[in-house]
């Protein structure tokens, strides 16, 4: 690797790192598109086991045609450094969004609806993603979410655990086995090493969705080890205390994700997303019955308004007809004018 280029492609700009390695905008000259390049850490397939492993597992992200999946185009090794070329988005990682602000329950659960989606066909292929985070969501301009860092994950070894380490990707080892993931979002089966499957990633959409309607975490401490204790030892704060705003179906749901017991979570991938999109659907219904409402009134005024001129307009055409006739006729009629004007003004729908 020069300075510019790895294999072909022109890399341009960091665009992040983490745990996992580094992320570059690059340029691929020979379709003339830009692309994401990530560079993983030669220790990752540092073995020829290693290796076979990482290609397998890229091969199988890279077989996930989803539109809320970023597609993997290659994977090679340039001297010792492998990397991956991948979909470049341009767009904004969730952790950026929820940092300035909590989103609104609609917006969260529309990014969740997404989300859910990519994670249910990623399970259905047998691929668990095992380090969901904001991070690893990206959301467009046009409101498109897509999931990165499919099976990257599980190609991870053990490192040495850093006490600062709560949001970027470590692997440490427990009696069962190596934990690999993000301290704050790790299921607590993940934490304790113990075997995976699509439930864990379920407990860690939990923590995300959470995330991005209280603008908090739900799990947090001073280091790696204090926020792992939190994962598998505490309750998080319900969502509407922190955010009144959040419904209790969306909070029932999200306490539901963040069970201990895999067990009592939601079971599938596709059963939260038909739970979360039942809540989308309430919540776009109720922000559209406002204009009708507003429409009803408007058209209210409107017929009022029309009513009381012709009212108006005739009562007034009444009067210059009675002063227009003769005074003798005018004399006769003088007390059934007011009569009929008052007549017909108490039948009105006023």
């Amino acid at each position: 690797m020069s300075a510019r280029t790895i294999s072909h492609y022109e890399l341009l700009e960091k665009l992040g790192e983490g745990g996992m390695g580094t992320v570059y905008k690059a340029r691929d000259p020979r379709l003339g598109r830009f692309i994401a390049i990530k560079l993983l850490p030669p220790a990752f397939v540092s073995d020829p086991g290693r290796r076979a492993r990482f290609v397998q597992e890229a091969k199988a992200a890279s077989a996930l045609n989803h539109p809320n999946i970023i597609c993997v185009y290659d994977i090679q090794a340039e001297g010792d450094e492998p990397f991956i070329a991948m979909e470049y988005v341009d767009g904004t990682p969730l952790d950026r969004m929820i940092r300035k602000r909590a989103l609104a329950p609609a917006e969260a659960a529309k990014i969740g609806v997404q989300t859910a989606d990519a994670l249910a066909a990623a399970h259905s292929a047998g691929i668990v993603h095992r380090d969901l985070k904001p991070a690893n969501i990206v959301v467009t301009a046009q409101g498109r979410a897509k999931v990165l860092d499919f099976g990257v994950a599980k190609l991870l070894s053990h490192e040495k655990l850093g006490e600062e380490e709560t949001t970027k990707s470590v692997g440490l080892r427990t009696e069962e086995g190596t934990v690999v993931g993000t301290a704050a979002y790790m299921s607590p089966e993940q934490a304790q090493g113990k075997p995976l499957d699509g439930r864990s990633d379920i407990f860690s959409f939990g923590a995300v969705l959470y995330e991005m309607v209280t603008g908090r975490r739900a799990f947090s401490g001073d280091n790696t080890v204090s926020t792992l204790a939190a994962v598998l030892n505490h309750e998080p704060r319900p969502a509407s205390e922190i955010s009144p705003e959040v419904s209790r179906d969306l909070e029932r749901i999200i306490a539901r994700c963040l069970r201990k017991d895999p067990a009592r979570r939601f079971q599938h991938m596709d059963d939260l997303r038909v739970a979360l999109q039942e809540v989308k659907e309430e919540s776009d219904s109720a922000g559209a019955s406002v204009v009708p409402a507003t429409a009803r009134r408007s058209r209210r005024f409107v017929q009022t308004a029309i009513v009381t001129a012709v009212l108006v307009a005739t009562a007034a055409a009444l009067w210059y007809a009675f002063r227009a006739r003769p005074a003798s006729v005018r004399t006769a009629a003088d007390g059934m004018a007011p009569l009929a004007i008052r007549s017909m003004t108490a039948t009105s729908p006023l």
